[in-house]
């Protein structure tokens, strides 16, 4: 169950990142799953070292700071995906 909400939590964080960035993203869905999970887990570090990881009720400092860490993530993504894409398609 913990890698069901794992997905899930993913691929909220990684849609809302999208939406917050300007622009068009060229990353897949996939990509983008994966790359909100990995901000859930850095923002969850992040708040364990501001000392935020456990508060009384909702922790919003925590879910800040896994969506911004989902926004730096994705953005680097795009640009590693599409450089790399871009690559592919002229050879």
């Amino acid at each position: 169950m913990g890698w069901l909400w794992a997905i899930i939590v993913g691929l909220v964080l990684g849609l809302l990142a999208k939406a917050i960035i300007p622009g068009k993203q060229h990353v897949p869905l996939w990509l983008t799953v994966i790359l909100g999970m990995l901000g859930a887990i850095g923002g969850n570090a992040i708040a364990r070292a501001a000392g935020v990881d456990a508060t009384a009720g909702i922790d919003w400092w925590r879910h800040v700071f896994q969506l911004a860490a989902a926004v730096v993530l994705v953005a680097i993504g795009d640009m590693a995906y599409t450089a790399v894409r871009g690559n592919r398609r002229r050879a």
